[in-house]
């Protein structure tokens, strides 16, 4: 989370007296290329993040599922489409509208139990300073 988003956090609680709530609709701007626009404004995604105690906990969106859009989504993000090309491909052959979210369960864990390290609600945490028990 972001110094951001923990202020953000905290508002929420003051005004709303909440520690648990989600953010819905995030600019067009702030998501990856394969993120799916809103249909009534294309300036904002069809994408969300729940937080937890001013931290996300779980983020996820409707997913682009046409060629034709990836590819110009491709360019509005700078990415070249030709790196990507397998990709894409297999939208040209038709694929179901699909969404989907990542929950992050040793974050919750640690903000449930109010532990001070995440890396203590795993047997066996990994980050880029440990990859081995």
């Amino acid at each position: 989370s972001t110094p951001l988003e923990k202020w953000l956090g905290d508002y929420v609680a003051k005004h709303h007296q909440t520690d648990f709530w989600v953010l819905e609709r995030y600019p067009y701007e702030a998501r990856p290329f394969y993120t799916m626009p809103c249909a009534d404004d294309p300036r904002y995604t069809n994408s969300y993040d729940v937080f937890m105690r001013g931290q996300e906990i779980m983020s996820g969106a409707q997913r682009v599922h046409t060629a034709d859009l990836l590819t110009k989504q491709c360019g509005d993000k700078g990415v070249d489409p030709k790196d990507l090309a397998a990709y894409i491909d297999a939208f040209k052959y038709g694929a179901s509208p699909h969404a989907g979210g990542g929950i992050g369960l040793e974050r919750v864990v640690s903000l449930y139990l109010g532990l001070d390290n995440v890396r203590k609600t795993s047997m066996f945490p990994r980050d880029p300073t440990r990859l081995t028990p």
